[in-house]
């Protein structure tokens, strides 16, 4: 049993505690963090709960994939986050990059025309048509025509 934790051991802490729950034992392996900051799946404990017998001969098997998994785990982790503290660092660097460096040149200036534009004319929305006269009024009334019968 103590062999197959040796690998883990070799990081961290462990706390083994063994209860005795009606006949049967249960172990727990509780990983201690190793600094500040750690993930918390690298403290997820294991629990196996079975008879004296059934400890004795699978124990050793079930220590030996934990501590696997827990050291794949813990690989994948500081992989992950290798590859993420260089993307941030390629990420900063292309951002000092991209900045301008030196200012514009203020010497040279945009020439404007020397002819003044006229100012738009004043149109104030309206819900109805601008109306175009093509006839002239007339000073004439006339009265309106009647039929005689």
């Amino acid at each position: 049993m103590f062999v197959e934790l040796m690998p883990l051991l070799k990081q961290r802490t462990l706390l083994i505690t063994v209860a005795r729950i009606d006949e049967k034992l249960k172990v727990n392996v509780i990983p201690a963090k190793a600094k500040q900051g750690e993930d918390e799946a690298l403290t997820t404990p294991l629990s196996y709960t079975g008879s004296a017998e059934e400890l004795d001969k699978e124990l050793g098997q079930h220590l030996a994939s934990y501590v696997d998994s827990h050291l794949a785990l813990g690989s994948t982790l500081a992989e992950a986050k290798a590859e993420m503290d260089a993307a941030a660092k390629a990420a900063r660097q292309k951002a000092k990059t991209m900045q301008p460096t030196s200012k514009p040149d203020t010497a040279t200036k945009k020439y404007e025309s020397a002819t003044p534009v006229a100012a738009p004319a004043d149109t104030t929305p309206s819900l109805f048509p601008a109306q175009t006269q093509t006839e002239k009024p007339t000073t004439e009334t006339s009265a309106p025509e009647r039929s005689t019968p």
